[in-house]
Formats: C-alpha cells, sequence, structure tokens
C-alpha cells in the first residue's frame, strides 16, 4: 500500500537530511543487504526484520546484526560508520524452506564473544532458539503447531531473564515460555488465571512444568506487536482491533487502553522513561498516549499510507530536572502514582507549577521519536513541553459543558482556525454557555495550524495558563468551538457523539468498564477518552518527512552514532548522525558498489 508522491520532488530518494542537531548523511558502503544485492523481489514475503547485539568482545568492535529477507536469515559484524560492509563473510546464513522468518530477538543479557541467544518467529508458527556464532540449532519451540498455527508477530526476551520470552500470534494469542521447558507432545490444556474486559491469561495444566507458560488472548483479530516498558514491569500491545492495551506485566492487570483514529494499530514503543507510548498503524498518524494519565495527549500527522515502526531516539531526547526541592506537592501526592524509578509521576507538572509561580529555572523537555510507513518515508516528530503541559484544569471554576451545542464561539475572537497550542486559553470565559462535566478539564484551543514552530511561538502564552492542579482523566469536546463552521455543517452528528461521550465520560475514571461499552463499535468510541478527536488535541507536524526508499520501510533503530533503517528490498541502511560521518570518510575509496535507497 505504498503511496506514491504526486512530483518528481516527492518521488527523489533523500540521501541526507538536516535537523536543528546537523546533517545526517546516508553511508552507501555501510548498507547491509543480501551478499548478492540483488533487490529482493518482496510480493508476498514478510517483512524484513533486523536486530542488534553487542557482545563486548576485545576488538572493539562487539555490535553484530541480524536480519531477515525472504527465507534467508543472516548475522554479520555490524561496522556502521566505522569500516564498510562486508557482506562476503556473514558469521551465520541460514535459508528455511516451508516457512519464513517473520521477527527476531537477541538476548542481551546473556551475550558473549563466544556465544548468542537468538530467537527467531517463523510464518508458519514455530520459534527457534539459534546460537548464530556456536551454529548451533538449539531448540524449536511450538514445533508441531498444537500450541499455535498461525504467524508470528513478535518475540522479544522477558527484560531482565535469560530463559524466559515471550512470543505474540496473529491468531491474537500471547505465549510466556520457558527455553529450559518442552512443549509437550500434545496439545496444551489450560485453566483460566484472570480474566478482564477484552483479555484472559490461562496457565498451561499437566502433571510436569511445560510451555507455555501462561497463554494470553488480547483483544480481537492479531496481535501486532507488544513492547515492554524501560523498567520490565509493563507491557504495551497493539491489536488489529485498533487498540492499545497496557498491563502490568507480573499482576496480570490491565493498566489502560485507547483506541486508534481508524483501522488496525501496527507498531508500538515506550519514552526512555516510561512516561509516554507511541503507536503507529493503518490511520496514517503516530499516537502519543500518556502512561500517568492514560490518555492521548497528541497525535502526529505526515504519513500518507500505514505507519509501520515506531521508535524512541535516546540519544537526542532530553529531560532536564530541577532541583529535587522545587517540588510543589507533598510526597502523600505522589505515593499512589505509578512511576519507574525515576521522575515521580507528576513531578514535571510539579515543577512547571513551581517554575510559574517562582520564575526558577526552566524545566526543558524534549522527546525524539522517529517512524516509518509504507510510503516509503522517514519521518523525525519533537514532542515538547508545549504540547506535553499545554495547560493544567481549571478545576474552581468547572461550570460549562456540552460547548458543541452553543450557536457561536465565546467572546474573546483568538479562539479561531489557526490557533495555537497556548492559542489563548485566558479569552475564554469558563461560565459562558453550559457548565463543564465533573473531572473533565477545560482543555486550551487547540493548533489547527498544525504547526510546530507556531506552536513553539504560542508557548509563552500556554504557560501562563497553567495551574497547580494534577490533569484529571477526562477529555471536554471545547476546541470543537475553535472550528465553528464545521461544528455548522456536522451539528447533528457532533450532536449525537457529543451525547453519548457525556454518558460515557461521567464514568471515566473506571476505564474498564468504558472498554466495555466501547469496545466494539468505533462510533461509540470517537470524541471518548479512548479515541479523542482530531480537533480535540494537538496534531503535530513531522521535523522532517523524507522518502528514503524504493519499497515500503520495515525497520527504525536509533544507536549512539547513526539511524538504522530497512525496506522490504532487503537493503538495511546506516545514517550517520551530524559530526559521525567523518569516522569513516577515508573507507569511502575501497567502499563497494550496490543500490542506493
Amino acid at each position: 500500500m505504498a503511496a506514491e508522491g504526486g512530483g518528481k520532488e516527492n518521488n527523489e530518494i533523500k540521501t541526507q537530511f538536516t535537523t536543528r542537531e546537523g546533517v545526517y548523511k546516508l553511508l552507501t558502503h555501510s548498507e547491509y543487504s543480501r551478499p548478492n544485492r540483488v533487490p529482493f523481489n518482496s510480493q508476498g514475503s514478510n517483512p524484513v526484520k533486523v536486530s542488534f547485539v553487542n557482545v563486548n568482545d576485545q576488538s572493539g568492535n562487539g555490535d553484530r546484526i541480524c536480519f531477515n529477507v525472504g527465507r534467508e536469515l543472516y548475522f554479520y559484524i555490524y561496522k556502521g560508520v566505522r569500516k564498510a560492509a562486508d557482506l562476503s563473510k556473514p558469521i551465520d546464513k541460514r535459508i528455511y524452506k516451508g516457512t519464513q522468518p517473520t521477527c527476531h530477538d537477541f538476548n542481551h543479557l546473556t551475550a558473549t564473544a563466544e556465544s548468542v541467544s537468538l530467537l527467531v518467529g517463523f510464518s508458519a508458527g514455530q520459534v527457534q532458539l539459534i546460537d548464530p556464532i556456536k551454529k548451533e540449532t538449539s531448540k524449536l519451540f511450538n514445533e508441531e503447531r498444537l500450541i499455535d498455527n498461525s504467524r508470528v508477530t513478535c518475540v522479544k526476551w522477558v527484560p531482565g531473564s535469560e530463559s524466559l520470552f515471550l512470543v505474540t500470534h496473529s491468531s491474537g494469542n500471547m505465549y510466556l515460555y520457558n527455553m529450559e521447558h518442552t512443549c509437550g507432545t500434545t496439545a496444551p490444556h489450560y485453566l483460566l488465571l484472570k480474566q478482564g474486559e477484552n483479555y484472559s491469561v490461562h496457565t498451561c495444566k499437566s502433571k510436569s512444568t511445560r510451555n507455555p507458560l501462561l497463554k494470553w488472548t488480547v483483544g480481537e483479530g492479531a496481535l501486532n506487536e507488544f513492547s515492554f516498558s524501560p523498567d520490565g514491569k509493563f507491557l504495551a500491545c497493539v491489536s488489529q482491533d485498533g487498540f492499545l492495551r497496557v498491563f502490568n506485566f507480573d499482576a496480570v492487570e490491565l493498566h489502560g487502553t485507547m483506541k486508534s483514529y481508524f483501522g488496525g494499530l501496527l507498531c508500538v514503543c515506550w519514552s526512555p522513561d516510561g512516561k509516554y507510548i507511541v503507536t503507529g498503524g493503518e490511520d496514517d498518524l503516530v499516537t502519543v498516549w500518556s502512561f500517568v494519565d492514560c490518555r492521548v495527549i497528541a497525535r502526529g500527522h505526515g504519513h500518507k499510507s500505514w505507519v509501520s515502526v515506531v521508535a524512541f531516539d535516546h540519544y537526542t531526547t532530553s529531560v532536564e530536572d530541577a532541583d529535587p526541592m522545587e517540588f510543589s506537592g507533598s510526597d502523600e501526592d505522589f505515593q499512589d502514582q505509578i512511576h519507574f524509578g525515576r521522575d515521580r509521576a507528576n513531578s514535571s507538572q510539579s515543577r512547571l507549577s513551581k517554575r510559574n509561580s517562582t520564575d526558577s529555572r526552566p524545566v526543558q523537555v524534549t522527546y525524539r521519536f522517529g517512524s516509518v510507513g509504507q510510503d516509503t518515508q522517514l519521518c523525525l516528530w519533537d514532542l515538547t513541553e508545549d504540547i506535553l503541559f499545554p495547560h493544567l484544569p481549571l478545576s474552581r471554576t468547572r461550570t460549562h459543558t456540552n460547548v458543541m451545542n452553543a450557536t457561536s464561539p465565546p467572546a474573546g475572537g483568538d479562539v479561531a482556525v489557526g490557533g495555537g497550542v497556548g492559542g489563548g486559553i485566558e479569552s475564554i470565559n469558563p461560565s459562558t454557555n453550559g457548565t463543564n462535566t465533573p473531572g473533565n478539564p477545560l482543555p486550551t484551543p487547540l493548533p489547527r495550524s498544525n504547526s510546530l514552530p507556531h506552536s513553539a511561538a504560542m508557548t509563552a502564552n500556554s504557560r501562563i495558563s497553567v495551574m497547580d492542579n494534577t490533569i484529571a482523566a477526562g477529555v471536554s469536546k471545547f476546541a470543537t468551538l475553535s472550528i465553528h463552521d464545521r461544528k455548522e455543517r456536522h451539528h447533528e452528528k457532533d450532536h449525537k457523539w457529543n451525547h453519548s461521550m457525556g454518558h460515557i465520560s461521567s464514568k471515566s475514571s473506571d476505564k474498564l468498564n468504558m472498554l466495555t461499552k466501547t469496545k466494539t463499535d468505533p462510533a461509540k468510541t470517537l470524541g471518548t477518552l479512548l479515541c479523542p478527536r482530531m480537533e480535540d488535541i494537538p496534531l503535530l507536524e513531522p521535523l522532517i518527512c523524507k522518502k528514503i526508499a524504493h519499497e515500503r520501510l520495515t525497520v527504525l533503530i536509533f544507536i549512539e552514532d547513526c539511524i538504522v533503517t530497512a525496506c522490504q528490498e532487503g537493503f538495511i541502511c546506516t545514517w550517520a548522525r551530524p559530526g559521525k560521518v567523518g569516522l569513516s570518510s577515508q573507507n569511502q575509496a575501497s567502499s563497494p558498489s550496490g543500490t542506493v535507497v
């Protein structure tokens, strides 16, 4: 479903791009692919995936790369920006018959220069554990496909474990395995362990311990991807039914949910501090979800087709902490908040409140993340504090609701099309035309220009509106006022959604109840906490959006000195970060010829 651009400029393959850090450059000599460098005929094949591991060998070049192309699996020394790739000498190469590799993952905990544990999932449902250094096939799980006979969509080691791993399938099931245990010769029998809204967890019933240890059934349709939180305690899953579900992994409990704007969700990742989750999918959007507040805080529109990978750039993301003594909340305020042992959950809001009241040192918060899609484009995004903390609710004046039924915008002409994130909440009189639903904040007008530079220009105005209260769970309909003409054209439809949203949001603190009411009908989820309308939350514009391949993109990985991308033709590309390209200039003369994508 790769979208073709309309003009010559759109169809030109970019070999460099510029951000505020400088110029990122494609290193053609660092391209990895099949040894013959011939573009792979990707029709009907599973996506090309890439996994990295560092084996800490004495040479100082301990990075190893694994990638699958069609029926083939390759394992190379990864030289990155330092030296040209030598494709003639793979450490290991495997060709499979009757099935194709779909995904893989290294165990970073046990990797050494002599041995690595690599899990490989397959299109027929099996999972193989191999050691590409010793060239041994250790074990084959689900060999007879008695546990699940559908395609493996994602496989990962459980963080901090040398033997546990998690596998998801297109059947919508997820299984926990222990590499030390067998799978048995008969189909497993299960006992219900826990059940919640749209998910259930079973244990395997047998006399002796066998795989799988647990079976999760999550949502409707395929489980497309999952990702563990940075501390390994929480698990974020995205499904073909369009839902993000976040679980407490050890307690086997649902923490929160989110619904896509349209279609299935295909990819998911966590911010480095575990406070935010980004998803991408068939709505062509990237969606930013707050783990603490369990709500959508922004969407990003830049892709012209499905988003296949999202990833945070840990090396560009920065959170400049204020002095711990500047917390304005008491310890009791934070005791019930879920956190990851870094900042307390709403400490950033506390620091912002403190800063606004005392003019203390500003807290600069910038999260960088990227996305690639079937439109062959790479997008980079900045999530800044004008989006993260645009306002806090006016809890003392919650006297307004049903704003969509108003016949005219409120006094204050700056609430209109083109208003930025800080478009002037002070000009709105909260006592005009109705009452605000209890528990719902009164948000600031939202960006209509979808322009980050414009939003940044309005940041100072938005910060004036910051209050000393914590963010409430609900999402009001206030932003609809900023598009009066649209409201007039769609009055009846909006009116219907508004009333259904009001009924559901009155119980917004009970996320499970809300999921029960809205789990299958998109018309009922739109406009709720699960799936806010487009005009209800900020819409990000990408910092850059560049066509970098001829075929759909399937890989995006940020590492210290470069960005790695891959397309379905089987080419793995290295983009040197600003200032890093000089390290490899001496190798340009001897670089092998190949297709630049």
